[in-house]
């Protein structure tokens, strides 16, 4: 961890009426990254009302192009390409990149899916609920390369060169950030919280599972146990029989089964 003063080009706001800025640089295509994800949600649950999350793309490449051009063919694949991808679904909104970058994410980590072509990109548009058509037309703008490359010029000012990374400020713009590089145990975070607060910090009650479901799409066994603070064994046992009730249906991967709202045919 280590601590460093905030580059006035990251245009942190200092009226905001959260108390603290965190800043999260991520790389969609990153297994660490993804590992971190339970973490930032349950941050989320827990104490959002202390903090304000802004997520940086910081993708990791030995070369990148200033622009991805002939991206209206289908064809077109490029390793910038989906951040490139989040930063035009967050032209429709916060909201809308979050569930783009959620919903990317899964495709490469759960399905297994190359989501650096510009299809599959469009189809993981459409699973996000975005508009369509107009994420096209943005995914070949220079609004959304500038976008990333905003995010990676972040990166380099607050000398971020590992991800994932977090860094926190507090309100006081005199006072340092503090970066912390890598994986860690979730009370690490909350002391850091408490640290910057100095205050004793006091968790939300968290919400009903179908609205958790609702803002996260998938959710994993050992999250529902973590965010709800019961047993693996209790958090398996509801979601069974809410998937018994058709309410959720269950995904299987290697470490640790995930869930999601139950996804019914139109046909």
């Amino acid at each position: 961890m280590t601590n460093l003063q905030i580059p006035p080009t990251a245009n942190v706001s200092t009226s905001s009426t959260k108390p603290i800025e965190l800043y999260a640089f991520l790389d969609p295509m990153c297994s660490s990254c993804w590992n971190l994800q339970p973490i930032l949600r349950k941050l989320q649950v827990d104490y959002e009302q202390y903090f304000t999350l802004r997520i940086v793309l910081s993708t990791q490449l030995s070369s990148l192009n200033s622009r991805c051009t002939h991206v209206e063919e289908d064809g077109f694949s490029h390793p910038a390409l989906p951040s490139v991808a989040v930063k035009a679904a967050e032209l429709q909104g916060k909201r809308a990149g979050v569930r783009f970058l959620q919903q990317l994410q899964e495709q490469v980590f759960l399905d297994t899916k190359n989501v650096a072509t510009y299809q599959v990109l469009m189809d993981i548009a459409e699973k996000a609920n975005l508009d369509v058509a107009e994420f096209e037309s943005d995914i070949k703008s220079k609004e959304a390369s500038r976008a990333f490359q905003c995010d990676l010029y972040i990166s380099r000012e607050m000398d971020v060169s590992e991800v994932p990374s977090l860094v926190f400020f507090n309100e006081r713009i005199e006072d340092e950030g503090l970066k912390v590089c890598g994986v860690y145990d979730y009370q690490v975070y909350e002391s850091i919280l408490e640290e910057m607060l100095e205050e004793k910090i006091v968790p939300q009650e968290p919400p009903a599972l179908e609205d958790l479901f609702k803002r996260y799409n998938t959710l994993s066994t050992n999250e529902i146990a973590a965010i709800y603070g019961v047993t693996s064994y209790a958090a398996e046992r509801e979601l069974k029989k809410r998937m018994l009730l058709q309410e959720l249906e269950r995904i299987p991967v290697a470490n640790n089964v995930q869930w999601r709202l139950k996804q019914y045919s139109n046909q």
